[in-house]
């Protein structure tokens, strides 16, 4: 019984660590490409986004909003910004693929991965 429960347990690992290659995959085609390219520092884009909305499911929700409507008022970057970077133009995902890379974006970027706790 312990070997099946074990077995188990690793497939739906690997399965969990192949959805999230994917994710990462999806993420890295649709968007880091031309965040590299462009120079736009995703990690501050993240932060600003955690700053407004605080919980990582508003951030979803706030980045899902923007990417479906990319347009300068809905953004929560400065004017500034967009004289230096361009403006988004509209992604052609479904809207189950792009909330998996922004579920992705999110993961990579969140600060939670980069604390460190001090274990007692």
């Amino acid at each position: 019984m312990a070997k099946i429960a074990l077995c188990i347990s690793m497939m739906i690992y690997c399965l969990q660590a192949e959805i999230l290659h994917v994710n990462r995959d999806i993420l890295q085609r649709h968007c880091l490409t031309c965040h590299q390219e462009q120079k736009i520092p995703s990690n501050l884009i993240y932060k600003r986004y955690l700053l407004k909305y605080s919980t990582q499911a508003r951030i979803e929700a706030a980045i899902f909003s923007y990417l479906k409507h990319p347009e300068q008022q809905h953004s929560i970057m400065p004017s500034a910004f967009f004289l230096k970077f361009p403006m988004k133009a509209s992604l052609s995902l479904d809207d189950a693929t792009l909330k998996r890379a922004i579920k992705a974006y999110v993961s990579e970027f969140s600060l939670q991965k980069r604390l460190r706790l001090k274990k007692q």
